[in-house]
């Protein structure tokens, strides 16, 4: 997405479930917008088009099936539909209409991640080539990455490395790991190499005081995007 975040758009009519979601998402990386009902909803949409709308079906006004017929004249827009309603018509109606996708609430918070994620990457998969958490942001079709937003300046074995604590932000990963996955061999007690492109990306984020890639001693290495 040429650097920037994944923008979706969150409408329904209670507040807490709005607030819920924004939190969830923001934690995982996207740029929220909220609405309370449908009317909002296209306003939000005109001025600033998202690229996901998690859309509420049962609102006042405007309702989410009237929306979501709206967005998809308009828009090139993935929309995820959320209801209280289980039955089976109710969620064939929502898909006649264009939506990409329902769920039934109370929904998992982790379901409507990977079912999002399923239906970006379907829709706009050049832009879900980039995945971002905390202020770092990885492009692996450009393989870039971006940090507090300005390019690193990687070699190809430094990209592999930050990738691999990306992929992992908060576990630990031993030498032994980072070995094997990055330069494909055996780890050697009498090589050192882990360690000097550890301190080589460190100098590259200015990462004096080893906020972001921590030393686990006796374990290994891991990145806190919380710095």
């Amino acid at each position: 997405m040429n650097g920037k975040q994944t923008r979706v758009l969150v409408v329904d009519d209670e507040q807490n479930i709005r607030d819920f979601l924004t939190m969830g998402l923001e934690d995982e990386g996207y740029s929220v917008e909220t609405a309370k009902d449908g009317l909002s909803a296209l306003t939000k949409m005109h001025q600033n088009p998202c690229d996901i709308v998690i859309l509420d079906v049962m609102m006042p006004g405007m309702d989410g099936y009237e929306c979501c017929r709206m967005l998809k004249q308009k828009y090139e827009v993935v929309v995820i539909m959320l209801t209280a309603k289980g039955q089976a018509e109710d969620t064939v109606k929502g898909l006649k209409i264009g939506a990409d996708d329902y769920l039934a609430k109370p929904f998992s918070f982790m379901e409507l991640l990977m079912r999002m994620e399923v239906r970006l990457n379907s829709r706009f998969p050049q832009k879900n080539s980039v995945i971002c958490k905390g202020p770092f942001s990885v492009d692996d079709g450009r393989h870039e990455i971006m940090f507090k937003d300005k390019k690193l300046d990687l070699t190809p074995t430094e990209y592999k490395l930050m990738c691999l604590l990306f992929d992992n932000v908060n576990i630990v990963i031993s030498k032994e790991t980072i070995m094997n996955q990055v330069w494909g061999y055996d780890y050697f007690s009498s090589s050192n190499v882990v360690e000097v492109y550890v301190r080589n990306l460190r100098e590259k984020l200015q990462d004096t005081e080893h906020c972001y890639i921590k030393t686990e001693r006796g374990f290994g290495y891991k990145l806190d995007v919380e710095g």
